[in-house]
């Protein structure tokens, strides 16, 4: 999601976002040319061209990178195909260190722990790992337990336990400390997409492969809540900073599916509101900072090239590049 809120600081006027992006390396100047849509008050949509300088570095990884997840206002930590995972000052283009413990490549899983040097990092090679910014460059922790790749991963509000999730249809729930597999629970075909630990509460959002949306209590990890169905594969989930509304995309072609659905997540826990108007697969949401736009917005990016801000309340677009 740190790539989608890179993409968001170029292309967004100054006024609705700013942000920053994930580099590093040696510095090169280019020019980039961006060409986004937007909706005025008036209701008249321009489309503009902005053609700027930005910075670019060289890379950090030898392979694709796969995921990219903010340590703290300074670091990023990245994972890739070259099985590293490299934490980078944005701001210097510096390597920082790089950690190297996984048999197979990096999925697109990083948790960093809030607050702190410490975060986690999920593989194709079933296990999660724990790193320590300022400790040995060997994991941590190791968690072994899932039978397949691992596809989510989620902390708890404390830092105290962190939930895994697999193609394996399993969720397991860990004590960080001891690294220790205190619950675990198994669904039929629940192939885990996504999780999210819900703030200030024991509940876990989860998506899958079966379309389902689930909601977690990590007290005994039992199922606390299904949402309605949806049409299509669940490929992400996001719960808002106050913990009151969660968020979810769907896979899809044609414009058939490719939305994201906003859910109240108190007593009712009903849909809100849907987002349509990509046209293949939405991969990932977010809610964007009600500090940088005059409303509530969320982000969403699509395979379909495209990355759209909506308005939260009325399912409008009000941005799209």
């Amino acid at each position: 999601m740190l790539l989608l809120r890179c993409q968001l600081k170029r292309a967004l006027p100054q006024q609705v976002l700013c942000g920053s992006c994930a580099v590093m390396g040696k510095l090169q100047s280019k020019l980039k040319h961006s060409t986004y849509k937007y909706s005025r008050p008036d209701g008249i949509i321009e489309e503009r061209i902005q053609t700027k300088a930005f910075q670019e570095y060289s890379p950090a990884h030898v392979d694709t990178v796969s995921v990219v997840a903010a340590l703290n206002s300074d670091l990023c930590v990245s994972g890739g195909k070259d099985k590293a995972v490299v934490v980078y000052n944005w701001k210097t283009g510096n390597v920082v260190k790089r950690f190297r413990g996984h048999d197979r490549e990096i999925t697109k899983q990083i948790a960093c722990v809030p607050k702190s040097n410490q975060f986690f990092s999920a593989s194709r090679d079933r296990t999660v790992m724990m790193w320590d910014l300022h400790g040995s460059s060997q994991p941590r922790q190791q968690f072994s337990g899932h039978a397949m790749v691992v596809t989510g991963l989620a902390v708890s509000p404390d830092s105290s336990q962190l939930c895994t999730g697999s193609r394996d249809n399993t969720l397991l729930l860990w004590d960080v400390g001891t690294g220790r597999c205190v619950e675990r629970a198994s669904v039929s075909r629940n192939l885990v997409t996504h999780l999210c630990w819900v703030p200030r509460e024991p509940y876990i959002l989860q998506t899958s492969e079966d379309k389902t949306i689930r909601l977690w209590d990590s007290r005994g990890l039992q199922v606390a809540h299904i949402f309605p169905i949806k049409q299509h594969i669940q490929t992400y989930c996001e719960v808002s900073e106050d913990g009151h509304k969660c968020i979810s995309c769907s896979s899809g072609f044609g414009g058939e599916g490719c939305e994201a659905t906003l859910w109240d997540l108190r007593q009712t826990r009903n849909r809100i509101c849907e987002y349509k108007g990509h046209f293949q697969t939405v991969a990932s949401c977010v809610f964007l900072p009600r500090a940088l736009a005059l409303m509530p917005v969320i982000a969403t990016s699509s395979h379909d090239c495209n990355v759209k801000i909506w308005n939260q309340d009325t399912g409008d677009v009000c941005l799209q590049f």
